[in-house]
This record gives C-alpha cells, structure tokens and sequence, in this order.
C-alpha cells in the first residue's frame, strides 16, 4: 500500500505542477492544448499538486 500511495502522489504532483505550467503560459505544451494561459487551471494544478504531496506524505507514515 506504501509503495502504491507513493506513485499515486509522485504522478498527481506532476501533473498537477504540469497543469501549474501551462495555466500560468509557463509550459506551453502542447501548443494545441486548451488549457494553456487559462488560470482556472493553474488553480486546479495547485489542487492537484497538494493532493498528490498528501498522498507521498501518508506514503511514509
């Protein structure tokens, strides 16, 4: 279970600073994607990002 709630974390924080990037227009990437320079999900990024640091954080109790 530890090892499963730490990959669980590791993907949702990178996905989650991925959707930081392209929210903010940091990370244009892909250049077709619809959530580039939209902040909403930059916010959603955020959430995600936290979410995923929770999960690595119960990960090692």
């Amino acid at each position: 279970m530890r090892r499963f709630l730490l990959v669980a974390g590791l993907l949702a924080t990178a996905v989650g600073l991925l959707w930081i990037g392209q929210g903010t227009g940091a990370v244009p990437w892909p250049r077709s994607s619809f959530m580039v320079n939209q902040l909403q999900w930059a916010g959603y990024g955020a959430a995600m990002a936290g979410f995923g640091l929770v999960l690595i954080w119960q990960s090692h109790q």
